[in-house]
């Protein structure tokens, strides 16, 4: 949603014009507002063929494939993550593919959300592009695939691709979601609210974090690159802050005071707890970084950005 308006709100994407907006997910997506251009709206399910041939039928110039079953969700729901997270990505690529070779030549850029998960136990202090990928979980697994798909059709001149490699993108707005990680969000989100926040890890667990604005700005930034600047390794790990939850609970100090800390419950879970321990920590995004993608400096300024595009710029009373 926050991509969608902030193209339909510009018009362009790194100073090409947008003449039509797609917007398809399992839910309806809402419409953005301000765009001068055709939007058409679709509520469909990612991991059909038949979407995918349909979306590839349109030719877009660009497309932001987003659609996921995250963390948690797709460790306990083994099946529907490999449906969405495997198929629904290969079934894109392919549709793209096919409707080339069928209708004449047709390679769209294409950017991937991926995700830190790829990585594995054991981690060194910080973790490069360079890093083994081992991943810990299915999700992880689903999208290191995704990230390997993605190069080959892109290698073959299918498709001109980018893998955007996401932190935990915090403060998510809106209510929890599925993932192991969603507590990042929580523990900050609900005290602002006045609500009660569960925390299931301990205080030192370590994470690199950005926020919504910058996920957003990542993807436009990706979508800008050219295979020259690329070069054959797509994928890319992308830069945060990284901190402890320890230091995220006192950034919230700071800036919100006693009282909002003190509605964090620690309510400690060991599954939650199992998952976060498999992700990396800490990342050297030193490609992405000399590639121009940029995120805050300290947690702070991710508070303050929460505060500005999801609360109105001022704390509830």
């Amino acid at each position: 949603q926050r991509l969608a308006a902030r193209l339909a709100r510009e018009g362009a994407c790194n100073d090409r014009p947008i003449s039509r907006l797609t917007l398809t997910d399992v839910v309806a997506p809402p419409r953005p507002t301000g765009f001068a251009g055709e939007i058409e709206t679709r509520t469909e399910d990612a991991g059909e063929p038949a979407v995918a041939a349909a979306l590839a039928a349109l030719r877009p110039d660009l497309v932001f494939h987003l659609a996921a079953i995250i963390s948690g969700e797709a460790e306990r729901d083994f099946d529907k993550g490999y449906r969405i997270n495997l198929d629904g990505m290969r079934n894109l690529l392919e549709a793209i593919r096919q409707e080339g070779i069928r209708n004449g030549p047709y390679v769209p850029k294409l950017v991937f959300s991926s995700s830190s998960g790829i990585f594995g136990a054991p981690f060194p202090a910080s973790i490069s592009d360079e890093f083994h990928v081992t991943p810990l979980t299915s999700y992880g697994a689903q999208k290191a695939i995704g990230e390997l798909l993605l190069a080959d059709y892109s290698r073959r001149g299918f498709v001109e691709g980018v893998g955007v490699r996401f932190p935990s993108i915090v403060i998510r707005p809106g209510k929890p979601n599925a993932s192991a990680g969603g507590f990042f969000s929580g523990i900050i989100r609900e005290p602002l609210q006045g609500q009660e926040a569960l925390l299931p890890v301990d205080d030192s667990v370590l994470f690199t974090h950005a926020s919504p604005r910058s996920a957003v700005g990542f993807l436009i930034h990706a979508a800008g690159l050219g295979r020259e600047q690329l070069g054959p390794r797509i994928n890319l790990s992308m830069p945060g802050v990284c901190v402890t939850v320890g230091e995220q609970i006192e950034a919230l100090r700071r800036i919100a005071g006693e009282k909002a800390v003190k509605l964090i419950r620690r309510a400690p879970d060991k599954a939650a707890a199992d998952i976060v321990k498999g992700w990396p920590t800490r990342f050297d995004a030193a490609r992405a970084t000399a590639l121009g993608f940029k995120a805050e400096k300290d947690f702070d300024e991710i508070i303050r950005i929460h505060i500005e595009d999801d609360l109105g710029g001022h704390l509830p009373n």
